[in-house]
């Protein structure tokens, strides 16, 4: 068997054993072990390579900026900031049809903006917002929906763990990377706060409409996030301003949310341990799946899979356009099956040099821009796709009240905003890149 048919094979049986419950690092970690032995002809090149990947890839000063946002949504959970923003959100929104679950999706684009993780996202936000969705009688299918597709807010408002990931993979600038994605982040949230809207124009009687505040309470109210909004000014503002490395404006996010929640009486010596254990169980298990995926695509380098797939794919007949949905549809294919982390991790370095080499009238820098934002949302759609999204699973034990199956339907029109979302930003590249341009 030839090298390049042995990389081809290896990816069904990667997708296989996902599919057997293996932890996708340690599949990852098996399969490019394995295929570079056979490659190689011996384990001790493979061991050696091993060695200098983990210490060329973890010694990596770009990718201490992970535990840094990851300590800082811990912190942002303590603070008590996210009921913060939920209220100012209820204030505002509440009055209106569906406003109470409109108002968990600000309050999750808002909480988005100072985590940087889904997860943490969807599980903070239901823990606030859900039993106020159900006092006001919103069904379990909506309430579990509207939290799981808010939590995917997460990961696409800056600051967001992903982006940071993708552009250490694609070599694209961090600063740009968080300035793209701001207006497709605020499009989301108006998508799904639209979808909602359709939603109970459609059932009227599903949800009883919550009493309007006084504009007192609500100017009170939106005074309580200014936590909220200075972090997010020092954190994004101070990257593309040029005050902060995003290094550095992590640590100052972290910094910042530490402060909060120590001003809000939550931190204290055993509340600060859960924090730090807490940020470095979740950065051990990236940091393994980042190993994984160096492993398996150093084997696919070896195979010079991803300089054959671009060779045949640049000889083809095939319109650029053409070769960018295949991709996507992709991406919300693995979305089924596996974890928006490895997605990128597994498919970026073979996928991008790919597209890359394509015309689709952009310079290298917004392509790669314009690319990263597409890939993020698609990888934002998976963790709301059945089976495996994992936002629904997070949001359905919360809600033990609500069966897995209302979640998955319930979810369906949020998934149908995303897919609008992402045609609109494939027509239409400047809605991207308008702001990179203008700061730019």
């Amino acid at each position: 068997m030839s090298d390049l048919s042995l990389a081809l094979w290896s990816i069904p049986l990667l997708l296989g054993l996902v599919l057997l419950r293996m932890p996708i690092a340690l599949a990852m970690i098996v399969v490019g072990a394995g295929g570079g032995i056979a490659i190689l002809g011996t384990p001790a090149m493979v061991l050696n390579q091993l060695k200098t990947l983990s210490y060329g890839t973890f010694s990596t000063y770009s990718f201490s900026i992970v535990p840094l946002f990851l300590l800082m949504g811990q912190f942002a959970t303590l603070s008590g900031m996210s009921q913060a923003l939920f209220r100012a959100a209820e204030a505002f929104l509440g009055h209106r049809r569906g406003g109470v679950a409109m108002s968990a999706v600000g309050a999750c684009a808002g909480f988005g903006a100072i985590c940087g993780s889904s997860l943490a996202t969807a599980a903070t936000m239901g823990q606030v917002a859900l039993s106020e969705l159900r006092r006001y009688g919103y069904s379990g299918a909506l309430s579990t929906a509207t939290l799981a597709a808010g939590g995917t807010l997460g990961i696409l408002i800056p600051p967001s763990v992903i982006l940071v990931i993708f552009a250490i993979l694609a070599e694209q600038n961090v600063e740009k990377l968080f300035v793209a994605a701001l207006v497709p982040g605020l499009l989301a949230a108006g998508g799904y706060m639209l979808t909602i809207a359709l939603w109970m124009r459609i059932s009227p009687g599903a949800a009883a409409v919550k009493p309007r505040v006084a504009w007192r309470a609500r100017w009170r109210a939106l005074g309580a996030i200014w936590p909220v909004a200075v972090l997010f000014v020092a954190v994004v503002g101070g990257i593309y301003a040029g005050i902060f490395t995003p290094t550095e404006a992590a640590a100052v996010g972290a910094a910042g949310t530490a402060l909060a929640a120590l001003a809000a009486g939550r931190l204290n010596r055993a509340t600060l341990g859960e924090a730090i254990l807490a940020t470095a169980q979740a950065t051990a298990m990236i940091f393994l799946i980042v190993l994984g995926a160096g492993l398996y695509n150093n084997f696919l380098a070896l195979a010079r899979l991803p300089q054959e797939a671009a060779a045949w794919i640049g000889g083809q007949a095939v319109s650029p356009w053409a070769v960018l949905w295949i991709v996507l549809v992709m991406y919300l294919v693995f979305g089924c099956v596996m974890d928006s982390l490895s997605m990128i991790l597994l498919t970026v370095p073979i996928v991008y040099p790919i597209v890359a080499t394509l015309d689709f009238g952009l310079g290298p820098d917004e392509f790669g821009l314009w690319f990263g934002i597409l890939v993020l949302i698609a990888v934002e759609v998976g963790l709301i796709t059945p089976p495996v999204g994992m936002n629904l699973f997070i949001i359905n034990r919360l809600d033990a009240r609500t069966p897995i199956g209302q979640t998955y339907r319930g979810v369906l029109p949020f998934v149908a905003s995303d897919l609008l979302r992402v045609a609109v930003l494939v027509a239409f590249p400047g809605l991207t890149l308008w702001l990179v341009r203008i700061l730019g």
